[in-house]
């Protein structure tokens, strides 16, 4: 039964709070959760609560690979474990912000003049915090510099960024962005964008810039190389709670965004969730529905809906910071569990002309995250209806689908931000931080390591070392013709014959090392081209 608007207004009076020192409100009222469920929980959130203060004061939370996880120190140093934390942290701000500035003034300048472009490369955490950003906060009109991203070791995505930056390489600085040098998207992608340079007669060393570990195999090729700069990454910050380090305030900060403005709203974000008061800490909150719409065991997707296009990329963002940190297989004492959130989203109202049929009427399969920005934009805007601008329309589009789907049992929280500032982008990035520590420590697990991308990394790694012995194959024997089957006996390798086909098909395609003679589907036969 649908419930009746006083019966609706009294439930969001009751599970509305607003947050004035964050510009933030959270409105959970769209949710069907008991009475009772908030009191029921509140035995495990205070252990979450303690669990989230260990990992501050710089507990091991990552026994893994035994390391502590210090993304809140980032936006408060004094928090951190010891002081030459604190100072690195506060040392590495203050050199952004003075490089950026040195950028800004064509102190730092490439070989065709000062820098009006950068080129950040990178992957994973590496990339969409900085993307998101990117877009949350830019404005091309008065950007200091443009950026433009190597997020994926695909060629042609490099081919068209290098084609918009045609006869601009000497302007654009590149920031290369990798914790340990190793990882081989972001290496491919530097390695594409120095022979980019190189073919436009510039030295790659004299645009480039190292985000990356002490001692790393990147930062000892930037020492050797004799590159601009060199910025910090820790081993207790990971790739998806990077943004607020280096990895992401370097890129806004020579965008010309306002890198403080952002700290300082996940800052107050942090002081704010840190109180171990559910009705008065929205990340406890947000974690919670997170519990009870999924069972806690991650039953139902989360699809976020922000109406702003400057948020277009938030649900992009969110998806490696849920999915990578609560897609586990075991908890914390070994038991299978298989848990996690999918996610997924893009923005509002846009979707509504998308999948907003199916999230009413198809498969209850999700719950919605909202998130209202009340300024629509800077100055003012004109009626397109009597009394009506386009800001009233994306607003009410908005609330008459949360009404819509909620009419039909389809759930929601709502998320309202007073702008899409700086601060507020600092804000949500330090609301969902949190809330996906304290989801975390209410099923059990560690949010902090990422076995199943290791595990894939590691299987690329096998697949290019079986291409390798393909290639030395066709090469011994340029006259002999091969099945997929008979070069995976060839080779001593029987049980990879589908693996092999999808090479040797691949390199035929871009006519490198193998070349398709006869036959068809898997029958065909290859040779060394």
């Amino acid at each position: 039964m649908i419930p009746s608007k006083a019966a609706l207004w009294s439930r969001f009076q009751k599970f509305y709070t607003e947050y004035p020192s964050l510009g933030l409100a959270m409105d959970i009222s769209r949710v069907d959760f008991p009475d009772s469920f908030l009191a029921t929980m509140e035995r495990p959130m205070q252990r979450a609560y303690i669990a989230m203060a260990e990992l501050e004061k710089g507990g091991i939370a990552n026994p893994d690979e035994k390391r502590m996880v210090g993304h809140y120190w980032l936006r408060d140093p004094d928090r951190a474990p010891t002081r030459t934390i604190a100072d690195e942290i506060a040392r590495t701000l203050a050199d952004i912000k003075t490089f950026a500035a040195a950028v800004h003034a064509g102190e730092a300048r490439g070989a065709g003049g000062a820098f009006k472009n950068v080129l950040v490369i990178g992957i994973g955490g590496s990339a969409l915090g900085p993307q998101f950003v990117a877009k949350a906060l830019g404005q091309p009109a008065t950007d200091k510099l443009k950026p433009f991203f190597f997020d994926n070791t695909d060629p042609d995505g490099m081919d068209k960024v290098l084609a918009e930056l045609s006869g601009q390489l000497g302007q654009t600085l590149a920031v290369v962005i990798s914790k340990s040098g190793g990882t081989a998207e972001t290496r491919n992608g530097m390695l594409e964008a120095k022979a980019a340079y190189e073919q436009a007669g510039l030295d790659f060393a004299k645009h480039a810039v190292a985000v990356t570990g002490f001692g790393s195999a990147l930062d000892k090729y930037a020492v050797a190389g004799g590159w601009i700069r060199r910025f910090p990454m820790w081993d207790w910050v990971g790739g998806r709670t990077s943004e607020l380090s280096a990895v992401g305030l370097l890129p806004a900060a020579l965008q010309g965004l306002d890198i403080q403005a952002m700290l300082d709203g996940a800052k107050a974000t942090d002081e704010v969730t840190r109180v171990p008061d559910t009705k008065r800490n929205p990340a406890a909150q947000l974690a919670l529905m997170w519990y009870f719409l999924g069972e806690g065991r991650g039953a139902k997707d989360m699809v976020v809906l922000p109406y702003k296009d400057r948020l277009e990329l938030f649900s992009k963002y969110l998806q490696q910071l849920l999915m990578e940190s609560l897609g586990k297989e075991l908890d914390l004492d070994g038991k299978i569990v298989n848990a996690g959130i999918s996610v997924y989203g893009n923005k509002g109202s846009t979707d509504q002309h998308a999948y907003v049929q199916q999230l009413r009427e198809g498969v209850l399969n999700f719950f919605v995250v909202f998130i209202e920005v009340l300024k629509d934009r800077d100055g003012a805007s004109i009626e397109v209806e009597p009394g009506a601008t386009t800001g009233d329309f994306l607003s009410g589009f908005y609330l008459g689908t949360r009404t819509a789907l909620h009419d039909n049992g389809r759930q929601s929280i709502t998320l309202t931000v007073r702008d899409a500032g700086a601060s507020s982008i600092g804000a949500l990035i330090a609301l969902f931080e949190r809330a996906v520590g304290l989801y975390a420590s209410l099923i059990n697990i560690n949010a902090y390591h990422q076995p199943g991308v290791e595990a894939g990394k590691k299987a690329a790694a096998s697949v290019l070392a079986l291409q390798a012995k393909v290639v030395e194959r066709l090469a011994a024997e340029p006259a002999q013709s091969f099945t997929a089957d008979a070069l995976a006996a060839a080779i001593g390798q029987p049980d990879s014959g589908e693996t092999i086909y999808k090479i040797l098909c691949h390199l035929a395609a871009n006519g490198r090392k193998a070349k398709v003679v006869g036959g068809s589907g898997t029958g065909s036969t290859f040779q060394a081209d």
